[in-house]
């Protein structure tokens, strides 16, 4: 989906009815106000897994993208952007009836929270038709996004991505993607976590959301009896790497000002995966993750703009 991101100074995003820091769903129909409420806008591809692909292709890695657009200009625009960072791309087009191209409108406020009025549209009508084997067959890890869990034909596909990721040996890493996402669809993400996933990313809320419960110790003592390595991200203080050997916290990198936090999950699990893909060491992977996440909130947008793989060469991270 393409991200439209302004500055929120006036707290415009309460005056249109939503959350503070959290992700709402919204309509076609809705586009225009929220749109036209904005402001000046900067846009450019993205979504989560997008964002994080491009911070791969930014560290220098090689990496795919499926998904769904529009036969429209947002689609358009989409797939160029990827594209022109040497992304390979398996991205199907919209019927008609299947929506627009999905808009994520981003409003960031002076304290550097994002607010999110996502419209899925054509991403969220991803159908186990629009999957094939070509790129996961090539992949070290196969990276899911729970925000495709809103509607039933994506939910299928994922299951689709997440068999043949199996039949081909690559990881199955999922992000939970935001707290309400989770607890729209928590039985079918401790399904997903118990039965096929190997890496799994979230933030502190979301973990607690999924394992119902209050302290973290209590979710990482649920992971060590699935056996699943996580990497639980918790802003300022860091990320913690739950392994079947205990917990390791990796401290955040620091930053004189904070100025958009917008990108910064998507930034590190960029880090994060591809150095795992590389052999690294989970705790290795989540110092790489730091370094992108710290890089990406210096600025405005959910992409880096300084050259990542030569700031982790630097940082002996590459």
């Amino acid at each position: 989906m393409l991200d439209i991101i302004a500055r929120d100074s006036n707290d415009v995003h309460a005056d249109l009815g939503l959350i503070k820091a959290t992700m709402t769903l919204i309509e076609e129909h809705q586009l225009d106000t929220f749109y036209e409420a904005m402001g000046p806008t900067i846009q450019m591809s993205g979504g989560s897994v997008a964002n994080s692909i491009a911070g791969v292709a930014a560290l220098g890695g090689t990496c795919g993208y499926i998904g769904k657009v529009a036969d429209d200009e947002f689609g358009e625009r989409f797939t160029h952007d990827l594209r022109s960072m040497g992304v390979d791309l398996d991205v199907a087009i919209a019927s008609s009836d299947e929506g627009a191209t999905g808009r994520c409108h981003v409003f960031i406020t002076d304290d550097a929270q994002r607010t999110m009025a996502t419209y899925l549209g054509a991403s969220n009508q991803l159908r186990v038709s629009d999957i094939s084997e070509r790129l996961i067959a090539r992949s070290e890890i196969t990276y899911v996004e729970g925000y495709l869990y809103d509607l039933a034909p994506a939910k299928e596909a994922i299951q689709r991505v997440v068999d043949f990721a199996h039949v081909h040996d690559s990881m199955v890493a999922l992000s939970l993607s935001d707290m309400f996402c989770v607890d729209r669809h928590r039985r079918d993400f401790l399904s997903l976590v118990t039965n096929d996933v190997d890496v799994l990313l979230a933030n502190e809320a979301e973990i607690l959301s999924l394992f119902q419960v209050t302290r973290l110790e209590q979710a990482f003592s649920a992971l060590a009896e699935l056996g699943v390595l996580a990497v639980v991200t918790r802003g300022p203080l860091g990320a913690d790497v739950a392994t079947v050997s205990g917990v390791v916290s990796v401290p955040a990198s620091e930053v004189e000002h904070v100025v958009d936090q917008n990108g910064a999950g998507d930034m590190f699990a960029s880090g994060f995966l591809y150095s795992l893909a590389l052999g690294a060491d989970p705790v290795e992977a989540a110092e790489l993750g730091s370094l992108c996440a710290g890089e990406v909130i210096k600025h405005l947008g959910a992409r880096p703009e300084s050259d990542l793989e030569e700031l982790a060469i630097e940082a002996g991270l590459l």
